[in-house]
């Protein structure tokens, strides 16, 4: 077989959507799809969501790549390629997730300032049993921070670590967490839409190659009911002109020595706290997730080198200053999850948000925190409905489709329980 090319994006409900095309693809080129993809639900349900057009003869739209963003792949005689998406007009479509994130580091460029991202992934591995149903795999001596065999017997995450070296993924961490058999993965950070890229493509890669040693491997935030939760931890820093990182305050970053731009930063995250969550956790799993005491992003609060608050300031400082957003879920976009983050941080630039006082609380018996996020994604979307802010910063109809895709999944999800639920989901993210 001749090289060919797998050209894709990443959907509303971060399911990688592409198309096999030949050798003569292999340029700067485009391909067509439909727009009302952006109708689909998880279930085939096609919906005539805003902007998809649905009723309007569910027109085309296209995906444009150029040459130099082709790279090699994972499976034999295939080139991959991320692109940007248009509508029929030729003009960037407001539904498209990468354009979006885009959008979202002009703005801070504008600034002067270029938006640096690490993303930390977090999955479960499941296998199907004789009869079909998804168990966890076994892992009988996986700890948290596990390695070798006893923590992954089919080794299937040193075939990960292989490829992805191989195909020039920059990977910092693959580690066991810490309810079994959970993954942790972390890649170097990079320019944010450099970022986004690796992160999905990543994703994308360690899913097939998992599945090729017969494991589903889930990002879902929480596919085993009574084990921890996943998340979609994003890091971000920014550069500016000289390349220096100015969220830096010396050689250690702490509460009460971070600087203006790292306070205006978290004004903004809290500010739209709420908002977010409908966004950036947008599944009805997601508020199983988060909950209250669970590491992840429920409270409305910050703190130091705290795991349990939403926003939590790295230790270190210099060049690896960073902050670190602990809310979001990998079934949310990665591209919209990052530019909803970059877009709250820069509002409260904008806006001047006064900060609230740093979290003193454990986290688990006690929290200065009064507000949180809702506790259902019923609740969630209504409070990202509510944010007009947030949502006309980060895209209006993106946002307004989102909106109404998440209503209806509320009313798809209301009767699911347990494995029904999970199984809604586990296919796909």
């Amino acid at each position: 077989m001749q090289d060919r090319l797998r050209a894709l994006f990443c959907d509303h409900l971060s399911i990688m959507r592409g198309k096999y095309l030949p050798a003569s693809k292999l340029a700067d080129s485009d391909t067509r799809f439909c727009r009302s993809v952006f109708g689909t639900h998880y279930d085939k349900d096609l919906l005539n969501s805003p902007g998809s057009m649905t009723y309007e003869g569910l027109p085309d739209m296209e995906l444009r790549w150029r040459h130099d963003d082709i790279r090699d792949s994972w499976d034999p005689h295939t080139k991959i390629v991320l692109g940007d998406l248009y509508d029929d007009a030729g003009e960037p479509l407001g539904l498209c997730p990468r354009g979006t994130l885009k959008r979202a580091v002009a703005k801070w460029e504008a600034r002067g300032l270029t938006p640096k991202v690490g993303i930390e992934l977090e999955a479960f591995a499941l296998q199907a049993d004789e009869h079909g149903n998804l168990r966890p795999y076994d892992t009988p001596g996986a700890v948290v921070y596990g390695t070798g065999p006893l923590t992954d017997p089919l080794r299937f995450n040193d075939a990960i670590w292989s490829k992805a070296d191989e195909l020039g993924f920059r990977l910092d961490m693959i580690t066991a967490e810490f309810d079994a058999p959970q993954f942790e993965y972390t890649l170097t950070f990079d320019n944010a839409v450099q970022a986004v890229d690796d992160i999905v493509l990543f994703r994308l890669m360690a899913r097939e190659i998992a599945l090729e040693h017969g494991i589903i491997l889930t990002f879902m935030p929480k596919p085993i009911a009574g084990a921890g939760g996943s998340g979609m931890h994003i890091n971000f820093s920014f550069t500016d002109v000289s390349g220096g990182n100015v969220l830096s305050s010396g050689p250690r970053n702490l509460p009460d020595t971070i600087n203006d731009l790292s306070k205006q930063c978290l004004a903004g995250l809290l500010h739209h706290h709420k908002g977010l969550a409908g966004l950036i956790a947008p599944t009805a799993n997601s508020y199983q997730r988060l909950q209250p005491g669970s590491l992840s992003g429920f409270w409305k609060n910050w703190g130091g080198d705290h795991r349990n608050v939403t926003t939590r300031i790295s230790a270190e400082g210099g060049p690896k200053s960073r902050l670190e957003h602990r809310m979001a879920d990998a079934t949310a976009n990665p591209y919209t999850a990052v530019a909803a983050v970059l877009n709250a941080s820069l509002l409260g630039i904008e806006n001047n948000y006064p900060l609230q006082p740093i979290e003193t609380g454990d986290g688990f018996e006690k929290n200065d925190a009064k507000e949180s996020c809702a506790m259902d994604l019923k609740g969630a979307v209504a409070d990202l409905k509510a944010d007009q802010a947030l949502g006309d910063a980060i895209g209006r109809l993106l946002v307004d489709n989102h909106i109404f895709m998440k209503e209806k999944e509320v009313k798809k999800t209301k009767d699911l329980e347990g494995e029904a639920l999970r199984d809604f989901y586990v296919y796909f993210v």
